[in-house]
């Protein structure tokens, strides 16, 4: 979201102050949610990465440092010099910790799809500092006003560019390689951040906000295409990482139908999705991970009864999936209410389409979880599984925790981002349907 810098000459008063200290934090809700994804994923990791430990935990906080500097940059080459940077840390951590050849082949398939995704981003900022007189920092480029052919031009490479990282189907292909063959811990920090997500929010929208409001179709369509798409494919999945990895594609779906909404209420829902999406996301892998390092895989044939000697861990997994579907009483459920309440004013269609996708999601989460967790124990290797040791039990807690109060106590977090988003909304010359 736009974030408007206010001098303490200009902000003298204790009210003034403290309204921008509440759009501040609004702004950076996404540090702690990251900071605590990274200290879970280091945390279940533990001792078991081999070989070059130090190497590895190493190549995280480079990349937490890329990531937390991608949330914090108010200058566009700045901000893309961190998203730059990941691609280094990622490269190295997919292809030298990932699962044999599959890692180094997703580890390959991303870094110049990533790479190529960057160029599009590289061109938007350029064009848009050309015509603020040479400025790169993002206040002076949201106080200009670009004529229509450049907003055009811009919203056309930002959506390319980020929707490669958000991802938007077609451009979704290095995903369900990257969930099969990288590392658990690396998979469940990219796939549950949502950075390309936030670029949307953050610079598309608000650079070129006439262009975006006029193309509000288009960032429906792609919305309701990726839930579709990404439920229906979790169908026919025979790997629990792939599930959860088309199971994202149709949630960041979600997003940019709240995005095309162009509310209060959806870019409400649309920050809280993604907060969401940082805990039960980002937790199923973990929990993946730990299930891969137990059992020795993470396909359906492999398991089977993991309830009976992992009953914490299948418990926790539930939990996080139903999240993810939306299910009352978890961070899912006023996120995704929020979403739908706003799109059926605006996209009725889409919104009946989203409801639909919903449904067919709940089926290709619960019956993959039903085959690996119910039933009897077919394999040694999950006779033998251990549960979640005490520190990955205290990380599925945690989120646990968290899942239900943003659930339980969505106001709070809502009121929090109230005064970003109503910011948000009000750059956009015109609300839809008015």
């Amino acid at each position: 979201m736009a974030a408007s810098s206010c001098r303490k000459s200009t902000c003298g008063s204790p009210a003034e102050r403290a309204l921008l200290r509440r759009r501040r934090w609004a702004v950076h809700t996404f540090l702690p949610a990251t900071t605590l994804l990274f200290l879970c994923g280091i945390v279940t990791t533990g001792r078991g990465v081999k070989p070059l430990p130090h190497l590895h935990f190493a190549l995280i906080l480079l990349f937490e440092t890329a990531t937390l500097g991608i949330f914090c940059s108010l200058d566009t080459l700045l901000f893309f010099f961190f998203w730059e940077l990941t691609l280094l840390p990622l490269y190295f951590l997919i292809g030298l910790w990932g699962l044999g050849a599959h890692g180094r082949m997703a580890a390959t398939r991303y870094f110049l799809v990533m790479l190529v995704g960057g160029v599009p981003l590289l061109f938007a900022f350029i064009a848009l500092a050309a015509n603020a007189g040479w400025a790169f920092d993002l206040p002076t480029l949201l106080a200009q006003e670009p004529a229509h052919n450049l907003q055009l031009l811009v919203f056309v490479l930002f959506l390319i560019g980020f929707g490669v990282k958000v991802p938007v189907v077609p451009l979704h292909t290095w995903m369900p390689s990257l969930a099969l063959g990288g590392p658990a811990a690396v998979t469940a920090l990219m796939v549950g951040l949502k950075l390309g997500a936030y670029g949307l929010l953050r610079f598309a929208i608000p650079l070129a906000p006439t262009v975006a409001q006029e193309l509000h179709w288009l960032l429906a369509g792609l919305g309701t295409v990726g839930i579709l798409y990404g439920a229906v494919a979790a169908l026919a999945q025979s790997n629990l990482r792939n599930v959860v990895a088309y199971a994202s594609v149709s949630h960041v779906g979600m997003v940019l139908l709240a995005l095309a909404s162009f509310s209060v209420a959806s870019v409400q829902g649309a920050v809280l999705l993604l907060l969401s999406f940082s805990i039960s996301t980002g937790g199923l892998f973990l929990l993946l991970g730990i299930l891969q390092r137990r059992v020795g895989s993470t396909d359906l044939s492999a398991l089977g009864g993991v309830r009976q000697r992992m009953p914490r861990l299948a418990a926790a997994f539930l939990v996080f999936g139903l999240t993810g579907l939306g299910l009352p009483g978890t961070s899912g459920f006023p996120a995704e209410f929020l979403i739908i309440v706003s799109t059926l004013q605006t996209h009725s269609g889409a919104a009946l389409a989203a409801l639909f996708g919903m449904v067919v999601g709940a089926g290709a989460f619960l019956g993959p979880y039903r085959a690996a967790f119910f039933g009897p124990i077919r394999h040694p290797a999950v006779a033998e599984a251990e549960d979640l040791l005490p520190r990955e039990y205290a990380v599925a807690g945690l989120f646990l925790l968290l899942t239900l109060c943003f659930g339980l106590y969505p106001m709070p977090w809502l009121e929090l981002m109230r005064t970003a988003a109503e910011n948000w909304v009000l750059r956009l010359p015109a609300v839809i349907g008015a």
